[in-house]
């Protein structure tokens, strides 16, 4: 018989579930709504910050945490949290930012010279580079844990608090090391003063400047390689005029380039911050200056590597691929000491079987052409890489992806028979073609990452290579394991011939071809390679070469079989 206590003891229970199930909810329910209100607050707070960071004069950089002992420039409190400028070198937290940013100035890319006609320095309080000594009393400046002793936003000089009465008044700014790469600010705001604009007056302004005055523009692809760009931008803002560092996320070359023509004709040196797809870009960019008539403006061009291949600049002499292993300033020594060489530039006209209305396919070429197995994996790595962008952002993981396709190569061989489908006509006169998978032109002496293909390994007698003989070096490839062998110089390429006109005619069927690693898969077509025009590089190397006899001579050519460095250069960018 059912009694009062258990309909008592059953109320106690339900009681109980409810209480649990209530308590279980809410601590499931709770952090959840914190953590999404937690998210739109740092959301919305993100949007407030980009916008004040667009508008602000500075160009503030917000980072979680500082990767040295940094102090507030406004208040002086130690922070771990907050934004710095990469232009003048200003900290802030976030409490203190708005008011940093109305109190503190940054760089001015365009300011008038003192009365006396020199510059002055610029000073900055706090936050010295490390290992920086004192003008004054040659002593060792930020030891103290404090914001404390200053820095000199363009000549990089470091003074002590203490010192800093003791600095003379007559002492002005130079601009540092290196002021013949930089542009004064007041060279600027004299050629936004001229009513003439002529090369002439450049000239006449660029005397205030100093003898020897060579201006760098940085152009750096951020999506490039290993990512370095942004932190790079960073670091030549700081030791650069900003106005002369560009990003080519947010400017393009053809743009970026029209500051050579403010600046005195033949004294630009540019220097290219990505891989062989991005120097190409920049010198399509030179090439249209040409057809607008700045052909006296055009600058010299020098390569700091961040791609995965960087084939042209291994044969310059810039080395393999930069990461981080020498600081920007030795990268900006070394584009002081760099030779000038001319480089040949070359047409590729792909024009389709059947398709005689449709205009041809016209490319540039600085490095090489090929059809058949290394196209095939610079394909399928291209075709990955666009639809999974984030997973590509390594050197590394790149070429270790370049191996898994090698690898699938050599068991399914999809462009076996290529002697049967393709003709090769070499200045006119038509090659006999062994049994080969793949045809290599090459402009320079580096192919496939590294890998000296005209030369082989050495053990047979073979024409000199040079970059502006306006000779093309054509090689046959027997598949992706022959390339293999070839890279790690177990075996030679089959050496087709020399010439300064090339003629392919694809027969048949599909193959996957590819222009300085810009890879596309093509039908039938006739495909010509022609000299179209010739570059102004800088090469890099420690011994002067045989072409070096004739000092009077700026322009040196330089064989590509004289030893290549791996000394580097960085890169920077965005105005």
């Amino acid at each position: 018989m059912y009694k009062e206590g258990d309909e008592v003891q059953d109320d106690c229970g339900s009681r109980e579930e409810w209480t649990l199930l209530f308590w279980t909810s809410l601590a499931v329910i709770v952090p959840v709504i914190i953590t999404l209100w937690c998210s739109a607050q740092r959301s919305k707070r993100k949007t407030h910050m980009k916008d004040f960071f667009r508008k602000s004069k500075h160009g503030w950089h917000y980072t979680d945490l500082f990767n040295k002992p940094t102090y507030c420039c406004v208040c002086s409190q130690h922070i771990l949290q907050g934004a710095f400028c990469d232009c003048c070198g200003v900290c802030a937290d976030e409490q203190c930012l708005r008011r940093a940013d109305r109190s503190l100035t940054c760089k001015e890319i365009m300011a008038p010279s003192s009365p006396g006609g020199a510059m002055e320095h610029r000073w900055v309080r706090g936050n010295v580079p490390l290992a920086s000594y004192c003008a004054v009393c040659k002593q060792q400046c930020g030891t103290q844990p404090k914001l404390c002793d200053f820095r000199c936003v363009w000549c990089q000089a470091t003074v002590h608090d203490d010192c800093m009465d003791s600095l003379p008044d007559a002492d002005q700014c130079d601009l540092g090391e290196f002021h013949s790469l930089i542009i004064p600010p007041h060279y600027l705001y004299r050629v936004n003063k001229l009513r003439r604009r002529h090369p002439d007056e450049y000239s006449k302004l660029a005397s205030s400047c100093g003898s020897g005055w060579t201006p760098v523009l940085v152009l750096a692809n951020t999506r490039s390689g290993n990512n370095m760009g942004e932190v790079l931008l960073g670091e030549f803002r700081t030791l650069l005029n900003p106005v002369q560092v560009f990003d080519l996320s947010e400017l393009t070359p053809s743009k970026a380039l029209q500051l050579c023509t403010l600046l005195p004709p033949g004294s630009v040196r540019v220097l290219v911050c990505g891989g062989d797809g991005t120097v190409g870009w920049v010198l399509d960019a030179i090439d249209t200056m040409k057809l607008k008539g700045q052909d006296q403006f055009m600058p010299r061009v020098t390569i700091l590597p961040l791609g995965t291949g960087n084939d042209l600049s291994n044969t310059l002499g810039w080395g393999a691929g930069y990461a981080g292993e020498i600081p920007v300033e030795q990268v900006l020594r070394n584009v002081l000491d760099a030779e000038v060489v001319k480089m040949d530039r070359w047409k590729v006209q792909v024009a389709s079987k059947g398709l005689y209305f449709r205009k041809p396919k016209v490319l540039s070429m600085n490095n090489y052409f090929s059809v058949g197995p290394d196209a095939l994996m610079a394909l399928s790595f291209h075709t990955h890489r666009e639809k999974t962008p984030s997973f590509f952002s390594s050197r590394i993981i790149n070429k270790a992806v370049y191996f898994l396709y090698g690898t699938k190569d050599c068991l399914v061989q999809e462009c076996k028979d290529l002697d049967k489908k393709i003709e090769l006509e070499l200045d006119g006169e038509r090659v006999a073609l062994p049994s080969l998978e793949g045809i290599i032109v090459c402009n320079i002496g580096y192919w496939g990452g590294g890998c000296r293909l005209w030369e082989g390994m050495g053990d047979e007698p073979c024409p000199p290579t040079r970059l502006d003989d306006g000779l093309l070096e054509v090689v046959g490839v027997f598949g992706s394991f022959h390339c293999a062998q070839i890279q790690v110089k177990l075996a030679n390429p089959v050496r087709l011939g020399q010439a300064h006109t090339v003629r392919l005619v694809l027969k048949s069927s599909k193959m996957p071809m590819q222009v300085d690693g810009e890879p596309w898969a093509q039908g039938p077509c006739t495909i010509t390679i022609t000299h179209k025009t010739q570059a102004l590089m800088l090469y890099h190397s420690s011994e002067q070469t045989d072409d070096d006899d004739d000092e009077s001579s700026e322009e040196v050519n330089v064989s590509e079989k004289d030893g290549c460095l791996f000394a580097l250069i960085p890169c920077a960018i965005d105005i």
